[in-house]
């Protein structure tokens, strides 16, 4: 956790080298970083209990990420466990948990039964968004459709059976000048009680009311089935357990279509359609449109996050089908939770919520700056929150950055306009020939990328002195044709004090890479991280991230620095070269 009295880490005005050419491109730049030792810090007296927690499993990847965080820099052990959302509220609300992890609040009514809230006093902490994305396998003369587009009005009609082929009007309508097929369309939904479902129900109830209204009449359900976690199924659907379960029931199932946390379907190969937004557009589900679409969302008292608004929200990049999870966390000591184990759940929380720009998981977004500014406000009420102790100065900026960057919709992806990118096979075509120029690798570091670390402190071992930060994001832009590939290095030498003389060998200088953004390279990933204690750290040559094909994408990384507790006070600066190639 950052604290109030900091050291900087810095970098040089970006200097930007570019290599033309197809191949052997090579692009450098490179970045000074400066630490400053006021002296031995002592560990906190006041370090965390250990927590237990469980529930969602779409963010146990990010949940356990910041968990291992949180413990490396000696504020407390977090155990968690992705044993579903309904488990972890169940848990909580009996005691036996410290904090749980939900997409879906308490208080759902189905089929006469109400989920209760807990006895105790708690209050939902957002710290993960990601998005509902409808995912399908449609073919033509045997080759995939990857460009799909739709409106609530047709997505409305799908799921509830009015609209039962890929050639609908409805379907054309939406996709003009791409040819459809006429195979019967086969909806795959949720069989379990889930938070996509959930999701789904409120945005048809609150878009589509009478179609929704009337489809639940016929499944059974009464007219007012609204927001519903368990889908109310009729014949023709097919229903199938979890979110992993519908996704491969769609992959191998000829002109089916689900619902499904987007990540899922980017892991497995699927297309997943755009969406008609209020303002005309049709957007996919990137992490900038999640970001820009929850901007307009609304934090309530207990910090449980109203999507409603998101809906109808006037920006043209928002993406209307957002997903939302949060931290359900006491508020009050007692039912075995004490202070020392609010001081570990509120570095939790915060951690969470001050690295947004580094998502991992399950295709996950940032959170947008009104909402991370309330969850650090429920951080504040949590027993024993140390929050007071924590710089989070730079916590909204970066997720007011993240939100400047999403992009404008193209004035192809305008409702009646045809797709962007024509990949239907279903279209008759034109042989175009064009020259292609070289290109250029690019890598670059926008601004002046200075990162703040905390000032070290002293670790659980008590061997070294630990502070950490987040590497200034890194583009890489490739345009040269031939899907080469590049790959990302940097290599750091030691750092020396000012006043000359003492040292702190680059071996002790670690990192963990991340893809911020993928933006439009056909595929970017992460180096592997390079853990404290290694022995050579980032002295020796590392990979950040490697890419494939034309694009620009953004990567950073978590930096660790380890000093021994044997390092004189002082200013310490190194130079961190890092390379494309």
């Amino acid at each position: 956790m950052a604290r109030s009295d900091r050291a900087a880490v810095q970098g040089s005005s970006s200097r930007v080298w570019r290599r033309r050419g197809f191949r052997g491109a090579v692009a450098t730049v490179t970045a000074v970083f400066v630490v400053v030792l006021n002296g031995a810090s002592p560990a906190r007296a006041d370090t965390g209990a250990p927590i237990d927690g469980a529930g969602s499993t779409w963010a146990q990847d990010q949940i356990q990420g910041w968990g291992a965080a949180v413990q490396r820099q000696g504020f407390g052990t977090v155990h968690y466990e992705g044993t579903g959302s309904i488990d972890g509220r169940s848990r909580f609300r009996s005691g036996t948990l410290d904090f749980a992890a939900s997409e879906l609040p308490y208080g759902l009514n189905e089929d006469g039964f109400t989920d209760p809230p807990p006895s105790r006093p708690f209050a939902y902490l957002p710290v993960m968004a990601g998005s509902i994305g409808f995912t399908y396998n449609v073919q033509v003369n045997g080759r995939r459709i990857t460009n799909l587009r739709l409106s609530g009005a047709t997505v409305a009609g799908i799921f509830t059976r009015t609209i039962t082929r890929w050639n609908d009007p409805a379907i054309q309508a939406d996709n003009p000048r791409t040819t459809l097929p006429a195979t019967a369309i086969t909806p795959v939904v949720r069989a379990d009680n889930n938070a996509t479902t959930a999701g789904l129900t409120q945005w048809l109830a609150a878009e589509q009311p009478s179609v929704w209204g009337a489809y639940c009449s016929a499944a059974g359900r009464g007219p007012g089935c609204g927001t519903t976690a368990v889908f109310p199924t009729v014949p023709g659907d097919l229903a199938v357990a979890g979110s992993l379960g519908v996704t491969v029931e769609t992959r191998f199932t000829s002109g089916a279509i689900t619902y499904v946390e987007s990540g899922y379907a980017s892991s497995a190969g699927l297309p997943v359609a755009s969406l008609l937004n209020t303002s005309g557009y049709y957007t996919a589900p990137t992490s900038g449109a999640v970001t820009v679409a929850l901007s307009s969302a609304t934090a309530g008292p207990s910090g449980l996050v109203d999507l409603t608004p998101v809906y109808t929200a006037p920006d043209p990049r928002t993406y209307p089908l957002p997903l939302v999870g949060h931290l359900i966390v006491p508020t009050t000591t007692g039912t075995g939770f004490t202070e020392e184990k609010g001081q570990t759940l509120a570095s939790l929380g915060s951690y969470a919520l001050c690295h947004q720009a580094a998502t991992v998981g399950m295709e996950s977004a940032p959170l947008p700056p009104d909402l991370v500014s309330a969850g650090l406000g429920i951080v504040r009420r949590i027993p024993g929150s140390p929050l007071s102790e924590v710089d989070t100065s730079n916590c909204v900026g970066a997720a007011a950055e993240e939100l400047q960057n999403a992009p404008q919709p193209r004035a192809c992806d305008r409702v009646g306009g045809p797709p962007c990118t024509d990949t239907n096979p279903g279209h008759r075509m034109q042989t175009i020939t064009t020259t292609l120029e070289p290109g250029a690798l690019v890598i670059s570091v926008a601004g002046s990328p200075h990162v703040v670390l905390p000032t070290p402190v002293l670790d659980a071992t008590g061997e070294f002195l630990h502070t950490s930060g987040q590497l200034a994001p890194v583009t890489v832009t490739d345009t040269r044709p031939g899907n080469i590939g590049w790959t990302a290095t940097a290599q750091a030498g030691d750092f020396t004090s000012d006043p000359a003389g003492a040292t702190i060998d680059a071996s002790h200088l670690t990192w963990t890479p991340a893809v911020i953004d993928r933006g439009n390279a056909q595929s970017v990933t992460a180096g592997a991280p390079v853990a404290p204690g290694d022995g050579n750290g980032l002295k020796g040559i590392r990979t950040l991230a490697t890419g494939t094909g034309p694009g620009t994408a953004r990567v950073g990384a978590e930096l660790d620095l380890d000093a021994p507790t044997s390092t004189p006070p002082g200013t310490y600066t190194a130079v961190l070269t890092l390379t494309v190639i």
